[in-house]
């Protein structure tokens, strides 16, 4: 990776410690940083391109910070403003049912790119929910703004549609791994 990426990659670090600062994970005191700075690496592994990795750190700052998609486009490009447009849920007013519904019906529409990405997210919110499950018990799932079965059945349903767009999704198989790991957790 030459300087210039290297440089758009501690701008968008920058950039995103300073949007979600004060900002912890769901249920817990872990800074929110974590989270984005999780995904680059994921994304870093998996052999994804600058600008993919970019999104990753920047991907929930328009969705949960005062950030605009323009400010986004103007600071780091068109490119990765449309990554990360493709990954921000639009109206944050709705149910949790219908936002999910909404997310999983964009799913066939991505290209390798948005997908990696959005597999890299569910990667990790997949990790620490397993890591909660093992640590805390069902009593994880209370933070949620769904119950455990419909938590359990939107996460099986994601895997369905991410294979079904990519089958050749490199995150995939840990996935799948992920997801059988929490319903074994969560019905023993």
């Amino acid at each position: 990776m030459d300087s210039v990426y290297s440089q758009q990659i501690q701008r968008a670090i920058r950039f995103s410690i300073k949007a979600h600062a004060g900002q912890t994970r769901k249920g817990n005191d872990i800074p929110y940083i974590t989270h984005p700075l999780t995904i680059s690496l994921i994304l870093s592994q998996a052999g994804a391109s600058a600008d993919v990795i970019v999104a990753g750190i920047l991907h929930d700052v328009v969705e949960d910070c005062d950030v605009e998609l323009d400010e986004i486009r103007n600071e780091f490009g068109g490119s990765v403003a449309e990554l990360v447009k493709a990954v921000t849920e639009e109206d944050r007013s709705l149910s949790w049912e219908s936002r999910k519904r909404t997310a999983l019906a964009h799913v066939k529409d991505m290209s390798h790119d948005v997908l990696l990405l959005k597999s890299a997210d569910v990667l990790h919110n997949l990790s620490e929910l397993v890591h909660d499950v093992e640590e805390q018990g069902e009593a994880v799932f209370e933070k949620f703004n769904a119950p455990k079965e419909k938590k359990l059945t939107q996460q099986q349903n994601l895997v369905i549609a991410l294979e079904s767009a990519w089958p050749e999704n490199p995150l995939l198989p840990e996935i799948i791994r992920g997801v059988d790991v929490l319903k074994r957790l969560s019905y023993e």
